[in-house]
């Protein structure tokens, strides 16, 4: 039903033609992605990976009061299936498929509702345990020793993605490294303890069930 493009590691320019545009998107299949916006000098982050459904062309066209610039960065060789024109007209016979991708742009929403309540917490150290042990739940494998997050995210990449300067980043890693909480290893973060209570509200939150949940 659709084709299939590959990014390699490095920064990700691409041009979209107007039956991609006026498709559904990009999913992607594998791989690991890092879109950053920068606003007057200060950036934020988010990182994307498997499943999450994007449209990096969207909003290239639109007027906004505040000057920003946006660029995407492979962190690990990516793989996307390309939900063009065509493949949409293939997939509206398939409603449940469509409603599972809709699905997949709200939970990705969710987690930027996340990531921004991270992004307000004070100290930097917390911030990036909870970030941490938020990307866990999603990438995480459990060992003997904890929880290994098998993502080699930099100390410049961790910075844009908890809203912090680099060398506050290191300063703050040193700091739960010596506490045992978070330790660099060859296979990406070994996470110790329990993940912040702070953090287990917000998810409660954010992927709440109820009808009409705040």
């Amino acid at each position: 039903m659709a084709s299939t493009m590959r990014a390699p590691r490095g920064r990700w320019v691409a041009e979209w033609d107007d039956r991609v545009r006026r498709g559904i998107g990009l999913l992607i299949l594998d791989g690991l992605l890092l879109r950053r916006v920068g606003i007057d000098g200060r950036f934020g982050a988010e990182l994307l990976g498997e499943g999450d459904l994007l449209r990096p062309w969207q909003g290239d066209e639109t007027d906004s009061s505040l000057s920003q610039t946006t660029r995407w960065r492979v962190l690990e060789a990516t793989r996307f299936a390309v939900l063009d024109v065509e493949a949409a007209r293939c997939l509206a016979a398939y409603p449940e498929v469509t409603g599972s991708l809709v699905g997949r742009a709200l939970g990705r929403a969710r987690n930027l509702s996340i990531n921004m309540a991270i992004v307000h917490q004070a100290r930097v150290h917390i911030r990036l345990q909870m970030l941490l042990w938020h990307l866990a739940d999603r990438w995480g494998r459990v060992r003997s020793e904890g929880v290994i997050l098998p993502l080699h995210l930099t100390h410049a990449v961790l910075a844009d993605l908890v809203a912090a300067r680099r060398p506050t980043v290191t300063t703050a890693l040193t700091q739960l490294g010596r506490e045992g909480r978070v330790v660099a290893s060859d296979d990406g973060w070994l996470l110790s303890g329990e993940p912040p209570g702070e953090l287990l509200e917000l998810q409660a939150v954010a992927f709440s069930r109820r009808p009409g949940g705040r």
